[in-house]
């Protein structure tokens, strides 16, 4: 017979006053970062696996309880991705089995559950800090609007309306804001609500190939202190949408990371 494994007895007072105070502190270090990415789709984890791996402070806001966006189902329910070269090798490099379509060359399939988990474990694993359940409903906008981070709030409260919670949010700051957001290119709308940027006009009909093109084309600083990276780049340029096609949001992420770094080192 296998030994029969004996839980600890914990007390419930002392499991609520760690988890408190391991928050708390934690928290405290999450108020001023180098890089704040918001959107913890493919893009913003690999962005932010990326950025802390080089050293760089980095916090990943993300409205929803779960991490990975629209990466943990394949199109139509039916749970496997396409990814286009050189993509495959990002995951290949987390240890995320990627075997390539003989008939379509460049492209590969993917169990997206098994790469979003580990999306999100690299990013744990590089020191990348999360906030979920929080929304960025505003922006710090300092004079001569240079961006110098987020102003966030609990999601529940923000789903629930003002009428009903009216809790006043906080602010985060950091040197560099990532939209991550995918189509609704939150950061940016916000920016264009403040009238510093144009309107967003959104993805345009689906065209695979030019999508992915075009992201990696126009990856990159949309505002002063202000990155586009993945699905947000098709919704700020117009551009087309791609559908269950995965490559381009891991491209654009990695890509953007580097720009991002490269700015943070001139400073």
């Amino acid at each position: 017979m296998p030994k029969k494994p004996k839980p600890a007895p914990l007390r419930e007072r002392d499991i609520t006053r760690q988890i408190a105070r391991a928050h708390y502190k934690e928290f405290d270090q999450l108020i001023e970062s180098d890089v704040i990415i918001v959107g913890a789709g493919p893009s913003g984890l690999i962005c932010a696996r990326d950025l802390a791996s080089m050293g760089f402070r980095t916090l990943i806001v993300e409205q929803a309880l779960a991490l990975g966006g629209g990466f943990w189902s394949g199109g139509y329910l039916m749970n496997k991705a396409t990814i286009c070269a050189p993509a495959n090798e990002i995951l290949t490099e987390l240890g995320v089995p990627c075997p390539p379509v003989k008939e379509c060359d460049g492209m590969y399939l993917v169990d997206p559950p098994h790469a979003t988990g580990a999306l999100i474990a690299a990013a744990y694993a590089a020191g990348a800090k999360v906030l979920n359940l929080t929304r960025v409903v505003d922006l710090i906008l300092r004079r001569n609007g240079i961006l110098e981070g987020v102003v966030v709030n609990n999601t529940t409260v923000e789903t629930a309306g003002h009428d009903a919670v009216h809790v006043d949010p906080i602010a985060l700051e950091s040197k560099i804001v990532v939209d991550a957001t995918g189509h609704d290119a939150a950061v940016v709308q916000l920016l264009h609500r403040r009238n510093l940027y144009q309107a967003v006009p959104g993805n345009g009909a689906m065209w695979v190939a030019q999508s992915e093109a075009d992201v990696m084309e126009h990856t990159g600083e949309v505002y002063p202190n202000c990155f586009v990276v993945g699905l947000s780049v098709s919704a700020v340029h117009g551009t087309p949408r791609m559908g269950p096609a995965f490559g381009s949001m891991l491209l654009s992420g990695r890509y953007g990371a580097e720009l991002i770094k490269k700015k943070l080192k001139q400073e």
